[in-house]
């Protein structure tokens, strides 16, 4: 491509901030921006990530359709919910109008396991209309290449072990809530753990539905059964919540988190495959106390056993530059909703974005 991609922003949260600026740097260019945020709404991009002003204001999502007609940018970076389905109406109208779109939405990493239906949908307007969608961050490496390239060392794998921690205070007030931090055990209880306390019937009919509440992991299993061959026989999801021995405020949530109230919670993922193989991971997403960090920890059980372990990891950073350096595999992406496991390995761009576009 002989000119700068063309990006279009909705969500200017936190994440955001990043994720224009890395646009920026890496060659590209903002051309719009939404939220539904009144306090947003107006504002220069610029003066959303700490800069000086880049002449393009946030506009209210409510005018996306028409705005985005008009402006037909290369690519839309969709970051505001962590459910498919709060994500599934401006990824329809992305599909709709032939514009391809990213998300650092976690079920958008691997939909067709959790919300087939929506996923379905969406695939079948995308190959119409010629573009192509996708979900990415953190785990597109972390949980997902890191792991299929160690396991491409292995001889036989028996069993894979994989746990992350977050801080939920780094990803906004959606995030935070889908975690249930700031319930009391029993509000957590019947709001988050009760989900998954159903037969596999039960579940298969919510994720038939769309009703499914996955945990990241849910999804992740997903992704690497997919990327290594495998084929679930299984799989069941539960949900621990996190306390803490002290009081702990939330910025976030803009309260203060009492002793022994949820923090946030644990969910662990086992998924049996017919070849034997099992995943269990855990994915532990909380707020954070002054002892707690990012740790990322990974095993594969077999010939040889591997571990692998990153701690203190810039979430967030690294889930935003995953964001940015995926974008040209998405505009080369086949049509339709293209998981990243059929993009490629993710790779840094040392040269500008564009320059990577077929």
């Amino acid at each position: 491509m002989d000119r700068k991609i063309r990006v279009v922003q909705y969500g200017t949260g936190k994440m955001a901030v990043y994720t224009m600026r890395y646009v920026f740097e890496k060659g590209a260019e903002v051309v719009g921006a939404f939220d539904l945020n009144p306090n947003v709404i107006g504002k220069d991009i610029g003066e959303i990530m700490g800069g000086e002003s880049k002449g393009i204001k946030v506009s209210d999502a409510k005018n996306a359709e028409e705005i985005l007609s008009t402006l037909r940018p290369d690519i839309v970076i969709v970051e505001t919910m962590s459910l498919f389905k709060d994500i599934e109406d401006i990824y329809l109208l992305c599909a709709k109008l032939g514009i391809n779109a990213i998300s650092t939405c976690e079920e958008a990493f691997f939909p067709w396991n959790s919300n087939p239906e929506a996923t379905k949908k969406i695939n079948d307007l995308a190959i119409k209309n010629n573009c192509t969608l996708t979900g990415s961050g953190y785990q597109d490496i972390y949980w997902g290449q890191l792991i299929s390239s160690i396991a491409g060392s292995t001889q036989s794998i028996k069993k894979i072990i994989g746990s992350s921690s977050y801080n939920v205070e780094d990803y906004g007030i959606a995030l935070a809530k889908a975690h249930g931090a700031g319930l009391t055990l029993d509000a957590f209880d019947k709001e988050i753990a009760s989900v998954d306390r159903i037969s596999d019937e039960e579940r298969q009919a919510m994720i038939n539905k769309g009703d499914y509440l996955p945990s990241y992991m849910w999804n992740v299993n997903g992704w690497l059964c997919e990327k290594l061959g495998l084929h679930v026989k299984s799989q069941k999801q539960v949900t621990v919540p996190q306390t803490y021995k002290e009081d702990i405020f939330s910025t976030t949530l803009n309260m203060t988190v009492k002793a022994g109230d949820a923090t946030g919670m644990s969910a662990v993922v086992t998924t049996e495959t017919q070849e034997g193989i099992v995943l269990e991971t855990q994915c532990i997403g909380k707020v954070y106390s002054k002892e707690d960090f990012d740790k990322n920890e990974w095993t594969i059980e077999g010939e040889p056993n591997t571990t692998i372990v990153v701690s203190r990891p810039s979430t967030v950073e690294l889930t935003c530059a995953s964001i940015v350096n995926r974008i040209p595999d998405v505009i080369n992406g086949k049509p339709g909703y293209i998981t990243t496991d059929q993009l490629g390995d993710l790779s840094y761009k040392v040269k500008p974005l564009n320059e990577y576009v077929k």
